[in-house]
C-alpha cells in the first residue's frame, strides 16, 4: 500500500517508516526542510516536500497515496490553540482526498490525561473534547468512519522512550536535574506515567494501518504506569546527583511549563490494543533506557 507518513522524520514517525517498509509499504514522508527529506531518503522512504500549514500542499501529497498516518503536531505549549488548528485543517484535507475509499487515516493522539482519580486508563475511554483541542480533533477523526474512511487513533504514552534523540519529557526532565542540581519528584511521587519503547511504537502504528478496523481506538502503552519517584531517582543515580521530594506548591518553578504534568497519576492500560492487533511491546523498559544513559543532561 502507498502510504503518505507526516512526521516522517521524527522521533515515532521514522521508527513507523521503518516498520511499515519492513512489512512491505510503499511509504511517502512528509518533509519540511532539506535535512528532514534527507533523513527520511536513509530510511528508505520517498521525501515529499511540504508542511502541516500548507493545506493544498497535504491533499496534494496524500493523492499519490491510499492511506494517512498523520503524526505531525507541533508541540509548542504556548501555541497549542493555532497547533490543534493547524492539526484539525490537515486532518480535514487527508479526510477529502480519501473519502469512500475505505482506505487507512491514523491520527496520533496521547493519553495523558484520559481518566482522573487515580483510574486506569483503557481504549474504551473517551476523553471530553473540550478538555483539550486535540482531544476534539482525535473524535472528529473517528467519525470519518462514516465518510468510507478506514479511521483510527493512537494514543500514545506520555513517554516515548529509546536511544538516539528522544527530546521529550524524559529529556527535560534529565536536563532540569542537571541544571538543579538535584532530581526532583513531586510529593510522595508515587503518581504513575506509562511509557513505550520507540520500537514499538512503530510497530503498533504498521500493524495498526495492516489490521485495524475503522473507529479504532489503540493505545501504545508497554508500562502501564511507572512511579514517578523510581523515574526520578534512575535520572538521580545516571548523573550522580541527590533524588528529593519538592512540594505541589514548588513544581511550577522547578520544572517550569513541565511542572503541571510531572504530579498527575495518569497510568494507562493496552490490554484491549495487545489483544486486537496481537501487539507485544519487545523493547527495554524507560527506566533501562535511563540507566544506558540515552537522554540529553545524562
Amino acid at each position: 500500500m502507498k502510504i503518505l507518513v507526516t512526521g516522517a522524520s521524527g522521533w515515532i514517525g521514522s521508527a513507523s517508516i521503518t516498520e511499515l517498509i519492513a512489512a512491505g509499504h510503499h511509504v511517502f514522508g512528509l518533509a519540511r526542510t532539506d535535512e528532514a527529506a534527507a533523513r527520511i531518503a536513509q530510511l528508505g522512504a520517498e521525501a515529499v516536500r511540504g508542511s502541516l500549514d500548507d493545506v493544498d500542499g497535504l491533499r496534494a501529497a496524500a493523492e499519490h497515496a491510499e492511506g494517512v498516518v498523520h503524526l505531525g503536531y507541533n508541540h509548542d505549549f504556548s501555541q497549542m490553540g493555532a497547533a490543534a488548528r493547524t492539526d484539525r485543517a490537515a486532518i480535514e484535507a487527508f479526510a477529502q482526498v480519501l473519502e469512500g475509499s475505505g482506505g487507512p487515516l491514523l491520527i496520533a493522539s496521547g493519553t495523558l490525561g484520559l481518566v482522573t482519580g487515580g483510574a486506569v486508563g483503557t481504549e474504551r475511554d473517551m476523553p471530553n473534547p473540550t478538555a483539550h483541542p486535540r482531544v476534539a480533533n482525535a473524535a472528529y477523526t473517528l467519525e470519518l468512519a462514516a465518510r468510507g474512511i478506514r479511521a483510527m487513533v493512537v494514543r500514545f504514552a506520555p513517554t516515548v522512550h529509546g536511544s538516539g534523540g528522544d527530546h521529550g519529557f524524559v529529556a527535560t526532565l534529565a536536563r532540569t536535574a542537571r541544571a538543579k542540581g538535584v532530581s526532583a519528584y513531586i510529593g510522595d511521587g508515587l503518581n504513575r506515567w506509562p511509557a513505550v519503547h520507540r520500537s514499538d511504537a512503530g510497530k503498533l502504528v504498521q500493524l495498526a494501518v495492516d489490521k485495524a478496523a475503522s473507529g479504532a481506538v489503540l493505545h501504545a502503552v508497554a508500562e502501564e504506569g511507572i512511579a514517578t519517584r523510581e523515574i526520578a531517582s534512575a535520572i538521580g543515580k545516571s548523573l550522580g546527583l541527590p533524588v528529593a521530594s519538592i512540594s505541589a506548591e514548588r513544581a511550577a518553578a522547578h520544572f517550569d511549563w513541565l511542572g503541571m504534568f510531572f504530579g498527575v497519576d495518569v497510568p494507562a492500560s493496552s490490554a484491549l490494543t495487545r489483544e486486537l492487533l496481537g501487539w507485544n511491546p519487545r523493547g527495554p523498559g524507560l527506566l533501562d533506557d535511563i540507566a544506558a544513559g540515552h537522554y540529553p543532561g545524562l
